[in-house]
């Protein structure tokens, strides 16, 4: 695999892992013990750390990489292997 693929690649993945990461450990203004402002949406976060959520997201887009290009190295999940309706002579290598 070509590193500029390999790079493209490791960008999808961190795109789809900010999807992953977002959700968890926000707090909103009310959980937080605030007052919410004129206008505030009441699921909004009390704080945003812009900083905090690129590292965790870093780390979970790391980790699946290293499993895709893994997987891509050893061949443990192949199409063949995925073969739900018994099709394997549509699919050449």
């Amino acid at each position: 695999m070509r590193w500029t693929s390999a790079l493209a690649i490791y960008i999808l993945f961190w795109s789809l892992s900010v999807f992953l990461v977002l959700p968890f450990g926000v707090r909103t203004t009310r959980e937080a013990g605030g007052d919410l402002v004129p206008g505030q949406a009441e699921s909004a976060p009390h704080e945003f750390h812009a900083g905090r959520i690129a590292w965790r997201v870093t780390i979970v887009a790391t980790i699946l990489f290293v499993l895709f290009l893994l997987n891509y190295t050893y061949g443990w999940v192949t199409p063949q292997s995925v073969d739900l309706f018994g099709r394997k002579s549509m699919i050449t290598r």
